[in-house]
């Protein structure tokens, strides 16, 4: 049986994440509060993965860094450290999350790395500036690694548009503005945590063995279909 360690499992996508796990996997969930979720399979470890204690762990088979920021501002209004903010989360928590179980991850013989972005990375959009510098910096960290740790670990990314998280509850804060959300995508939706979970356990699984160094946009059409 693999086991996963999923950071950020507590809410969200990895929570849905860990749900979807652990049927078949045991799971090990990294979160600075601990889910609702219990099972004999899950081990949760409350810590604060940027600047907290990391748990020795010795055997993983994958990873999933699921920590990440929705910060919009018009950039005359983004500070340095709301930049520096932004990009600690997404960027350096995932370096050092990496950094620290990169020699239990290249234990294993088909490891897998799945890392979160946006699509406001490949599309320009208004008040997305700090985030999507952030983001940006996750793929280009995604794709190196990818290159660097073939063929012992697999890295990939994906890149949702706006999901039904606690994490985007200030833009989707009512009715009217969630219908606007979905009319800007050719699907006319607004993704569920669970469908992009159901992502990342296909990228965690050996049946996406062949799958590496690449960036999948969950974004309901929006980046290439225009209706």
């Amino acid at each position: 049986m693999r086991t996963i360690l999923v950071v950020g499992g507590s809410k969200g996508i990895g929570r849905e994440i860990v749900k979807k796990l652990l049927p078949d996997h045991k799971v090990i969930s990294i979160s600075r509060e601990a889910s609702d979720l219990e099972h004999e399979r899950l081990t949760q470890i409350e810590t604060d993965a940027i600047k907290g204690d990391l748990p020795e762990i010795e055997e993983i088979n994958g990873l999933v860094y699921c920590p990440g920021t929705i910060n919009l501002k018009p950039f005359s209004r983004l500070s340095d450290d709301d930049f520096l903010a932004d990009f600690e989360i997404n960027v350096l928590g995932a370096v050092r999350v990496l950094k620290t179980y990169e020699k239990v991850l290249k234990k294993s013989d088909q490891s897998s790395v799945v890392l979160f972005s946006t699509v406001a990375s490949d599309m320009g959009m208004t008040f997305h500036s700090s985030v999507a510098v952030s983001k940006s910096g996750v793929e280009g960290l995604a794709k190196s690694l990818a290159a660097e740790w073939a063929p012992k670990i697999r890295v990939n990314t994906i890149a949702p548009t706006i999901t039904d998280t606690s994490l985007a509850s200030k833009i989707l804060r009512n009715d009217a503005i969630r219908e606007k959300m979905k009319e800007r995508h050719p699907l006319k939706k607004i993704l569920d945590p669970s469908e992009v979970a159901e992502l990342a356990v296909y990228l965690l699984s050996t049946g996406s063995g062949s799958i590496t160094g690449q960036v999948l946009k969950m974004d309901a059409g929006m980046l290439s279909v225009k209706v």
